[in-house]
């Protein structure tokens, strides 16, 4: 018996005592886990061994994500029909294979790909519908499809699926158990108003919602604001993972009608979240038939007897800038490894990105399996080969030095190029490097660049921006040295030893591709140049408000021209975890061939 129910009975508050004893418990495990697209087999031995866990822990019903069966999001694969049907076909042996391990009782709530007939005008079509399913004695009980189709930053969804129709309420131990998926909590309407109408207790959402800043927050109060909506507790399930440029952060969490969390995931890590749930028994005549929009089925009329609850589970929470690197760490882990590579190269310089780049891969995939090369031309300066060194070290990377000079010579003794076009020379022949050596031994080749140089093509083609995976694409320069020192705080904080050198992070940043070079000699000071981007390509402010917002004319006409004359070589970026509201590639699409420019 859980300490309330005890408290109440030993008080002899008669009127809690009544009021308890019509209330239904529940323990609800929420599967906070990372699948793999396109891996129908991993993904449902997942569900399984983690369904285990659920069971063992008690609960009474277990939830995984969003397209937990195919991955998320799957895409044009949904515009596959053999992929659809293998969905299908995956998810009957799924409830067959759980009702095997000894789970067929406890109800299981899984995303998954699915179709159904639409209607486009006259005719009629089999059209993908993103789903969810109740799985319960080798059987699929209910089907509930995505009512709300996002076609807006990253998502194509409207494109892909059919919207679904109906709100599925499943009766699980008399309480009664709306089901959503995602999109469908971000609008007003639909399934949180059925949820309401249906006189549900609980509102289980099912998410694939990809991490960007501060969205903990405001999914907080999009799930407070619901679950009032909705009359009822509401329990948010996230994804978490990388896939491609997305990063899921879990974050999953609980929270009663009045927006009191209950309970709350850890961000960035797989968990079982187990919250026992006091709630109301259902009073609505359930029946297995359509009625208003709203399907009913019922697995268990009986409520479960009272035992005692388990203490609430609230993951402490990431600062803002440790959200970002986990992001991006996590980001590279899954790229990595879902891509079947099994150890990363890039070039190390000892500037502060490339340095950044190397503590994130080390963190992730472990320093053993990171090559570091080193590639000093007559440019480099001792320090900044003694501080590619010392980070090596520090991080127990495969570190190797290969100077460029007699490459170099060799090629300008064969064709003359000065200024520009020798100082680009020097960076495509790391690049041959680190391209040749990545082939030969089967690394995955790490890009170096941040979002304030992505942005205005300060970057060499075919140079320093090659790669097969960016990861700090989406972080502003500023941010790469706010990382730096997060990093090494939190070594400090461990007991370790910081990995970063100092020098890294406090010199002036430099291509080192002629003499004294720094990167203020051609672009504005980083601070500033963040300030505009993040108005311009991250706010889509105009020249006008631009300038009104106090910048000066001349750099924001500058900087607007970098940006608009950098599109050809953003398509030619590698991808990179997404961490902002706004990043190039999915989430900002602009033409190439483009004549339209700012009027000055």
């Amino acid at each position: 018996m859980s300490k309330i129910y005890t408290s109440a009975l030993e008080s002899g508050d008669a009127g809690t005592v009544a009021r308890l004893a019509v209330m239904a418990q529940m323990r609800l495990a929420l599967a906070q886990i990372n699948p793999t697209v396109g891996d129908l087999s991993g993904n449902a031995r997942a569900v399984r061994e983690w369904t285990g866990e659920a069971a063992v822990a008690g609960a009474h019903l277990v939830a995984f994500p969003e397209m937990m069966l195919t991955g998320y999001p799957v895409e044009d694969l949904a515009l596959h029909s053999s992929f659809v049907e293998a969905s299908r076909a995956a998810l009957t042996e799924l409830a067959l294979a759980l009702d095997s391990d000894g789970h067929g009782d406890l109800p299981v709530v899984v995303g998954y790909l699915d179709r159904a007939p639409y209607s486009l005008g006259e005719t009629t079509t089999p059209l993908p519908q993103n789903c969810a399913a109740v799985l319960h004695q080798g059987r699929v009980m209910a089907r509930y499809a995505k009512h709300h189709l996002p076609n807006y930053g990253v998502f194509d969804e409207f494109r892909i699926f059919a919207p679904g129709r109906d709100l599925t309420v499943v009766r699980i131990n008399a309480v009664d158990v709306a089901i959503a998926i995602c999109e469908d909590l971000w609008q007003e309407g639909g399934p949180v108003a059925q949820t309401r109408q249906a006189g549900a207790q609980l509102l289980l959402v099912i998410n694939g919602s990809p991490y960007e800043e501060d969205k903990d927050d405001v999914r907080y109060e999009l799930v407070a604001r619901r679950a009032a909506e909705a009359g009822c507790t509401l329990a948010y399930l996230n994804l978490v993972g990388g896939q491609d440029e997305l990063v899921f952060d879990g974050d999953s969490l609980v929270v009663d009608a009045a927006g009191n969390v209950l309970a709350r995931g850890p961000q960035f890590d797989e968990d079982l979240l187990i919250v026992d749930l006091d709630l109301e028994p259902s009073t609505v005549k359930a029946t297995d038939s359509t009625a208003e929009g709203i399907v009913h089925v019922t697995i268990s009329d009986t409520p479960t007897p009272t035992y005692a609850a388990a203490p609430a589970v609230l993951a402490a929470r990431l600062d803002p800038v440790g959200e970002v690197y986990r992001a991006v760490q996590l980001g590279l882990h899954d790229y990595v490894r879902k891509n079947g590579f099994r150890s990363v190269l890039l070039g190390v310089s000892g500037g502060i990105d490339s340095t950044l780049v190397a503590t994130i891969a080390a963190d992730a995939l472990g320093g053993q399996n990171v090559v570091a090369i080193s590639n000093p031309s007559k440019y480099s300066s001792q320090g900044s080969q003694d501080d590619a060194a010392e980070l090596a070290a520090n991080l127990g990377l495969d570190y190797r030095v290969i100077p460029i000079e007699p490459m170099v010579s060799a090629f300008l003794d064969a064709v003359k190029l000065t200024g520009v076009a020798e100082e680009n020379l020097q960076a495509r022949v790391r690049a041959v490097i680190w391209m040749g050596l990545g082939n030969q031994e089967g690394h995955l080749v790490l890009n170096n660049s941040n979002k304030s140089e992505v942005s205005v093509g300060y970057s060499t083609l075919y140079g320093d921006s090659v790669g097969g995976y960016s990861p700090l694409k989406d972080v502003p320069k500023t941010m790469v040295w706010e990382l730096a020192r997060w990093r090494n705080a939190e070594a400090r904080r461990r007991g370790e030893k910081p990995p970063i050198p100092l020098a890294s992070i406090s010199k002036p940043p430099s291509a080192e591709l002629r003499p004294g070079q720094v990167d203020q000699d051609s672009l504005p000071p980083y601070a500033l140049l963040d300030g505009i981007l993040r108005r311009y390509v991250g706010g889509n402010q105009d020249r006008a408000e631009l300038v009104a917002a106090g910048f000066d004319a001349a750099v924001v006409e500058r900087v607007i021209g970098l940006v608009d004359g950098a599109e050809w070589k953003r398509r030619q970026f590698a991808p990179g975890p997404k961490i902002s509201s706004l990043a190039f590639g999915r989430d900002r699409r602009l033409p190439v061939t483009n004549r339209w420019r700012e009027h000055y």
